[in-house]
């Protein structure tokens, strides 16, 4: 296969005009985003290229505390993202069943992707480790976040519902049954639609990335099938302990619903 196409900088401003393109879009729609716009790439720009640099380095000099330092980095900064986004909406006893259930079902997902399926020699191999880690972080990231949206709105939203069944004798988690089952579903469906889609309608991220590096369709594609796979894996595991767990935090030791 040809080489890689190395990106000059002249080719970078190109990709950047597309930027002004985009905001003269906003502008003429009257949706008032240049600034976050602006901002989003600028971000953008300076994190991944931090990101990059670090990445060469530790590519080249590879060790295992660097490589399991830099993932409980991102297992941090998810857990923080995901609380910040809640803070007043839920209690500290789910902010720490969050922080735990993330943590303990991403990291096992990780560590059986890589040393099960992939393999990867030696064992702490950053890059295999950093890359798949962020994907299964980061997607366990967005599958949490959803559940918690809908399963706090529907807590506030059904409250009654849920205090009628307590007062016929039904116990709490027979009381959000049906919550929890919803809260779980809108978790999960983004990326579920996101597998059906793949291969027909869209090349995904990794695939793409792959490929663009000289790498087989054919290993592109195994590569792709059992990350997205890890993916749902990595969200039903983080989701499921988060919902099972956090529901009891609305309720006392007498099993009656927190105000």
């Amino acid at each position: 296969m040809d080489g890689i196409i190395n990106l000059s900088i002249v080719q970078m401003i190109f990709a950047y005009v597309l930027v002004i393109i985009t905001l003269i879009i906003i502008k003429v729609q009257g949706v008032h985003r240049e600034k976050e716009v602006i901002i989003s790439n600028i971000r953008m720009t300076l994190q991944l290229s931090i990101t990059g640099y670090i990445l060469v380095y530790i590519f080249e000099k590879p060790h295992p505390i660097i490589t399991f330092g830099l993932i409980f980095i991102m297992e941090i900064f998810a857990i923080y993202t995901v609380l910040k986004k809640f803070k007043d909406k839920i209690n500290k006893k789910f902010k720490k069943v969050i922080a735990i259930s993330m943590f303990l079902g991403t990291f096992t997902s990780i560590l059986y992707f890589l040393f099960i399926i992939v393999r990867v020699n030696p064992w702490y191999n950053p890059q295999y480790f950093i890359p798949i880690s962020g994907m299964l972080i980061g997607n366990s990231m967005t599958g949490v976040s959803l559940c918690i949206k809908h399963l706090s709105e529907n807590m506030y939203i059904k409250r009654s519902v849920v205090e009628e069944k307590l007062m016929l004798g039904a116990t709490p988690k027979t009381a959000v049954k049906d919550i929890v089952a919803s809260s779980f579903d809108s978790a999960i469906l983004p990326t579920i639609n996101s597998m059906l889609g793949m291969g027909i309608i869209f090349l995904p991220g990794m695939m793409t990335g792959q490929i663009l590096s000289g790498t087989s369709p054919v290993t592109a594609i195994s590569y792709q099938i059992a990350i997205m796979i890890g993916i749902l894996t990595t969200v039903i595991i983080t989701t499921v302990m988060v919902l099972n767990f956090g529901y009891k935090t609305y309720f006392n030791e007498e099993l009656q619903l927190i105000h």
